[in-house]
């Protein structure tokens, strides 16, 4: 959805002209960011007699994340300052983050947690295909429209506190699903449990990779996101 872009361009556009430097701001004005980029895919995908299909989604996603990252990276460029005041930010890290931090966002966390739950049942049955599910009475564009909303809320909490920490979105669900099965009611606690320990394995490793210095925990997530991409696109050409 271009959730981590859209995030790290507010705070790189507040920092830049309003000389923001305060985390506690960076959380929200990450917060408002992702809201910001998830809204503007989403409209853009709706847009035709097919709605939001995740074909579209997926297209919006990256024509969104790709503008938000160019005009971030010219803002850099353009000012050095900025680029250090954000750059381990943006290489995501959950170093200096307090409890503070968290509670801000905790009630976003436990909205999006609850209704995802919630919605999970309507999922299964919008994965059978827009027809079979629209033949079952289910109003297709009202869940595909909460599901978006319920992105936004946990997402957009996570990336606030943690800044855009990469690939624990593509390894967990596999490992979840690999788990459980593809039912989203199993699934979706699955993720939440997995991605936290693996991103507390991150940290760790992180913290102890260039002691006495500490290595953003998005480059270590991105050692093992990357050979995990590599191996899920391989199986999928080779089971073609």
């Amino acid at each position: 959805f271009g959730i981590n872009a859209g995030a790290g361009f507010f705070i790189v556009l507040f920092v830049t002209f309003f000389q923001v430097h305060s985390l506690q701001i960076f959380t929200w004005l990450a917060f408002s960011g992702a809201a910001l980029a998830a809204a503007i895919v989403f409209m853009i995908s709706a847009v035709g007699k097919d709605g939001a299909t995740p074909l579209k989604l997926t297209l919006a996603g990256t024509a969104v994340a790709a503008l938000f990252a160019s005009l971030t990276q010219g803002m850099l460029a353009a000012n050095e300052k900025a680029l250090e005041e954000v750059l381990f930010w943006l290489a995501g890290s959950v170093s200096g983050r307090k409890l503070e931090m968290l509670t801000a966002v905790l009630p976003y966390f436990i909205v999006g947690w609850l209704g995802s739950l919630v919605l999970a049942q309507k999922v299964n049955i919008l994965m059978m295909g827009d027809d079979v599910a629209k033949g079952l009475g289910q109003r297709t564009n009202a869940v595909k429209a909460g599901a978006a909303l319920l992105v936004v809320l946990l997402a957009g909490s996570s990336v606030a506190i943690a800044g855009p920490i990469g690939f624990i979105g593509i390894i967990v669900p596999h490992i979840a699903r690999a788990l459980v099965g593809v039912d989203h009611r199993w699934v979706l606690p699955y993720c939440s449990l997995i991605g936290a320990i693996l991103l507390i394995a991150a940290d760790i490793g992180a913290r102890y990779i260039l002691m006495p210095r500490e290595v953003p925990v998005g480059i270590v997530t991105a050692f093992l996101g990357v050979p995990f991409f590599v191996y899920i696109a391989r199986r999928g050409i080779i089971a073609k």
